[in-house]
């Protein structure tokens, strides 16, 4: 399976699927002109992953700002995730917020109370 890989842009996170070592990255800002646009790709490539995931998934989410429309994506990705876990499959969400980032902190935690998947909240130091 092709790894995904998108160089982050102002508007756009960085993403890095990779379904040999099981490490998914999403990692800057999500604000893109056509969200469904964006993550569609994305929720493709988990959904084809779903058929074979590595034994360990290990999800590394460090937005620093999304808007709502992707938040309806992320969580698109999100049960993609669950999908995985529910049929027996090790899956662990990192999400990563800045110490200050009450929002991005309140964000994880409402993903977290939708999405049966342990989540680890990662405060990280400005």
């Amino acid at each position: 399976m092709e790894p995904i890989s998108i160089e982050g842009t102002p508007k756009t996170p960085t993403v890095n699927f990779d379904a040999e070592s099981g490490k998914i990255e999403v990692k800057g800002r999500s604000i893109p002109e056509n969200s469904i646009e964006f993550y569609k790709p994305l929720v493709d490539w988990l959904e084809a992953y779903a058929g074979s995931p590595a034994s360990l998934t290990e999800v590394n989410v460090q937005l620093e700002y999304f808007n709502t429309s992707s938040s309806k994506c992320i969580l698109d990705v999100f049960k993609k995730l669950e999908v995985i876990f529910k049929s027996g499959n090790e899956v662990v969400i990192n999400w990563y917020y800045e110490e200050d980032d009450e929002d991005m902190l309140e964000a994880g935690e409402d993903y977290q109370s939708i999405i049966r998947i342990p989540f680890k909240m990662i405060e990280i130091e400005e």
